[in-house]
């Protein structure tokens, strides 16, 4: 079913949006926005630990993807590669190097059309494109394991394009019943809702959660702490979220879940004996309801600067000053039904989830009494108030490739004349690899794209359904 844990992620710091404009492959959610697609939300796999297995399903292990650049005669289009890949019994270290063809092939055509005759000179001219460090980017990252349940992993990306240089420190420590993360970057990379990006100089977190759930129960705590005025990437016009301005945060969240199976088809049919699903995941038709409900708060312990001097105008600055505490009730509620068992060559699932999220319960209540009705200062105030219904679709188009659709609409839009408004919209192609033939009980490669953000990658996730 959709993954329900994406509403208490989703209000933390940790969240992982999958995003190929950096070349570990995700950029972190803005927290206190809407609940993101499913879709969206990066593997679980470091980027550097996909690539080996991705590679091999490519010509010449070079892995396309698409992301708009800051430098539009750069373009879109671009290439991954795995450049190195060394591994010890308690570390690895691995590189990655990342082309944009368009510029080069575009300047050495002008170059090769405007000489007057191909001669030495031509030829050095030509050469100088090749080597142009605006097309190239590199990332280089190192994880140690400093005992089975403790690692901690260094990671530098350069782009040829920017001066400064990304830089990441994450520790690891498995416990008996919890994960303990803190990581560090400079700067962070944010995405929002919108599909705009934000760069904070400095972002630090500590995070603390449950591991294993106990009758539905989950819950987290951490710390969280920004520095510097964070900087728009691809917007000019844009309010800075107000979880991104300097500070230091406090939060703790709980939530508790359940599932309940309208059908479940488990009979051992003899047509079905000799049959093997292509995911162990997708094998049982179903229907079935669940649901999620939590609550969060959070304390700014030190509020740093409320605002950012964008010179918007002062009413609008103190509508949206940060408050030093705020409580917030979330949920989730989901429907799933699924044909098929995804056994055979064609035609063997067609799987649907229908999931209203309320990231706001308060923001939500503020709205039905107040008739319902969003202006544009309520929406740059509070943009996760109103209710939005997450639609998934999938179904097989031959063998162990799923086409899936992931959708989001605002239930503001459904009382709006004009009709319904698609906020986001990804759509991808799924092809489960064979737990026969490789070490992954339940994995799969997805070649995603979205419309809205401009943007598509290749790369490996496990354990999703």
């Amino acid at each position: 079913m959709a993954k329900l844990r994406t509403a208490i992620d989703s209000s933390f710091w940790d969240l992982n949006i999958s995003s190929p404009q950096n070349l570990d492959g995700w950029a972190k959610f803005v927290p206190g926005d809407p609940i993101p697609l499913d879709a969206s939300v990066s593997s679980r796999l470091y980027r550097h630990q996909q690539l080996p297995h991705i590679t091999p399903h490519f010509p010449f292990g070079i892995i396309p993807s698409s992301v708009p650049s800051p430098k539009k005669e750069h373009g879109s289009f671009s290439l991954q590669s795995l450049l190195l890949d060394f591994t010890g019994p308690r570390w690895w270290l691995a590189a990655t190097g990342q082309f944009r063809p368009r510029k080069m092939i575009v300047d050495i055509k002008n170059e090769i059309c405007n000489a007057a005759e191909f001669n030495l000179s031509t030829a050095k001219s030509v050469a100088k494109h090749f080597i142009d460090k605006s097309l190239f980017s590199y990332g280089l990252n190192s994880q140690f394991a400093l005992s089975p349940s403790t690692s901690v992993l260094f990671g530098l990306e350069g782009h040829g394009e920017k001066e400064k240089h990304r830089k990441k420190v994450v520790f690891f420590q498995e416990l008996s019943d919890h994960d303990l993360t803190v990581e560090a970057a400079w700067p962070q990379l944010f995405v929002d809702h919108k599909g705009r990006y934000w760069d904070v100089p400095e972002s630090i977190s500590v995070d603390l959660a449950s591991l294993v759930a106990r009758r539905g129960l989950r819950y987290r705590f951490g710390m969280h702490k920004n520095n510097g005025s964070p900087q728009a990437t691809n917007a000019t016009d844009s309010d800075t979220p107000l979880s991104l301005l300097p500070g230091l945060c406090a939060k703790a969240s709980v939530t508790y879940d359940k599932i309940k199976y309208l059908w479940r088809n488990t009979e051992t049919e003899e047509e079905y004996k000799d049959l093997f699903p292509h995911d162990q995941g997708l094998m049982v038709p179903h229907e079935a309801v669940s649901g999620i409900i939590g609550s969060s708060c959070a304390s700014w312990i030190w509020n740093g600067k409320n605002l950012i001097d964008t010179g918007e105008d002062p009413a609008v600055s103190k509508r949206r000053k940060r408050s030093r505490f705020n409580a917030e009730i979330f949920g989730s509620v989901c429907y799933t039904f699924q044909q098929g068992r995804f056994s055979k060559k064609f035609g063997d699932l067609t799987r649907v989830d229908a999931r209203l999220d309320i990231s706001s319960a308060s923001g939500l209540a503020k709205k039905i009494l107040n008739g319902f009705k969003s202006s544009s200062a309520d929406i740059i105030e509070q943009p996760s108030a109103s209710p939005r219904l997450n639609l998934i679709f999938q179904q097989q188009v031959a063998g162990p490739v799923v086409f899936r659709a992931d959708s989001r609409i605002s239930i503001d839009s459904l009382s709006r004349k004009h009709g319904i408004s698609i906020e986001d919209f990804i759509c991808s192609l799924n092809f489960y690899m064979d737990p026969n033939t490789s070490d992954m009980e339940s994995g799969k490669i997805v070649a995603w794209y979205s419309p809205k953000r401009n943007e598509g990658m290749v790369e490996l996730r496990l354990y999703e359904f």
